[in-house]
């Protein structure tokens, strides 16, 4: 044997060690009001995210809209009915305070708001510094603090050292249901291990935007001429691989927030960013889609003759992965039935969207709204966690709806709550009531029952 082949894997550097109350796996929408939430019950919380900032696939990923506040209707005539409330509502409060809120847009049958993801981030740090959050930035979970079945904590990567994060309580804000994975607990991936393929969001700087929605109108997704002539340009003088496409003005002057990308494989599959190979084939193939969307908009739409890329997401925007298997499933059928629950602690009205095939398929839920039930956060096995985010337990079409950025956001609060009241009750998030945690989140401005 070589003595490569035989030499010990060492890192010399001293380790240290934090203990807290909570410890909160990712710092999305779901991580952040997780973090903030948990905080103001007067609780020790360590937030650990990988990057430099908060926002996850809000802001690294650039999806850069707040989807899923309103209510869907078939009357164009409708005004926004809002239906999220909570930290969706505070947050999105103070993102407009900023300056970097839009107002309601049309996106089909609903609206959604357009954020400006820098003022995001300033936002997060705003709220997680006057909660008193210990934020650990540029900080990778890599192992599980593991005890008789029970979570006690978190092991990290840092610049520093290695660390370890000793926790009574640990929220899976990952995304990826990281935290379940390491621990062994059960989870699933997708419909069978097929994921809803990833997407390279771009902002388009340089925009006539008056003169683009006096051309194409006040709603987001594109007319179905532009969807034509994608179809028509599409393997000829340009590589366009999805025909239906979403553009949005944004916050900021002569800006166009972008998606619009399709990302296969090379040999046809939907890429699951689970897998090292996948995630780099995304981030290299999505770049090489907004460069050729670009040129498209700049020669064939109003207001574009002028544009450049600004910029595109710190990677690529991920819908799907992988799912923990929960006390409760959010099914299809909850979805489309709109279901309600007496454990509810997050409604949805946003539609089911299957980013895959030929094109996006949009399923609208209308004049109604869902609940999400507290066993969705609960693992099937293993004490100590709960999950809070796009990880839920929730089938394939039904998390195609769940997995927007207000409900993100329903679930952190959701989440940081119950480590609260498990702390207060001694008790285990599967023994703890869920009627108890939407009390609990009514009292904090989440106006379930109303």
């Amino acid at each position: 044997m070589s003595h490569l082949a035989s030499g010990a894997v060492v890192d010399r550097r001293p380790s240290f060690r934090i203990d807290t109350d909570v410890a909160v796996a990712g710092g999305g929408a779901a991580g952040v009001a997780a973090a903030v939430t948990a905080a103001r019950q007067g609780l020790r919380v360590t937030l650990v995210e990988r990057y430099g900032f908060c926002g996850g696939g809000a802001v690294a990923g650039m999806s850069g809209t707040v989807c899923g506040l309103y209510e869907a209707s078939d009357d164009p005539a409708q005004p926004p009915k809002q239906v999220v409330f909570g930290f969706a509502h505070e947050f999105t409060g103070l993102l407009e305070r900023k300056g970097g809120l839009g107002p309601p847009v049309r996106y089909g049958k609903t609206y959604t708001r357009v954020h400006d993801p820098l003022v995001w981030r300033e936002a997060a740090d705003d709220l997680l510094r006057e909660a008193g959050v210990q934020v650990l930035y540029h900080s990778t979970v890599t192992g599980v603090l593991l005890e008789g079945g029970r979570v006690q904590g978190l092991a990290l990567y840092t610049k520093q050292g290695p660390a370890t994060v000793h926790a009574r309580f640990t929220i899976d804000a990952s995304g990826d249901a990281d935290v379940v994975a390491m621990a062994g607990f059960p989870s699933f991936i997708g419909d069978q291990g097929r994921v809803q393929n990833p997407t390279m969001i771009f902002r388009l700087c340089g925009v006539d935007t008056e003169k683009f929605l006096r051309t194409y109108g006040a709603d987001t997704i594109m007319p179905e001429q532009i969807s034509a002539l994608i179809r028509t340009c599409h393997g000829r003088q340009y590589f366009l691989p999805r025909a239906k496409i979403w553009l949005f003005a944004t916050p900021r002057p002569g800006e166009l927030l972008c998606n619009c990308t399709r990302i296969l494989g090379a040999d046809g599959r939907e890429l699951n960013t689970l897998y090292c190979a996948d995630f780099t084939e995304a981030e290299m193939e999505g770049r090489r889609q907004v460069r050729e969307y670009a040129r498209f908009f700049r020669d064939h739409l109003a207001g574009c003759e002028a544009s450049w890329v600004n910029d595109t997401g710190v990677q690529v925007g991920v819908r799907q992965t992988r799912q923990v298997r929960g006390v409760a499933l959010l099914t299809n059928e909850d979805v489309v039935g709109a279901r309600k629950f007496c454990d509810g602690i997050a409604r949805s009205a946003w539609p089911i969207e299957l980013h895959s095939g030929d094109k996006p398929r949009v399923e609208w839920l209308l004049n109604d709204f869902y609940e999400v039930p507290y066993g969705c956060l609960v693992p099937q096995q293993g004490e100590g966690l709960l999950i809070a985010g796009r990880c839920l337990s929730a089938q394939h079409e039904a998390i195609a709806s769940a997995r927007v950025t207000a409900q993100c956001f329903s679930y952190g609060q959701a989440a940081g709550h119950a480590a609260a009241l498990c702390l207060e009750n001694g008790c285990e998030p599967r023994q703890l009531r869920g009627e108890d945690v939407r009390a609990r989140l009514n009292r904090d401005g989440a106006r379930l029952d109303e």
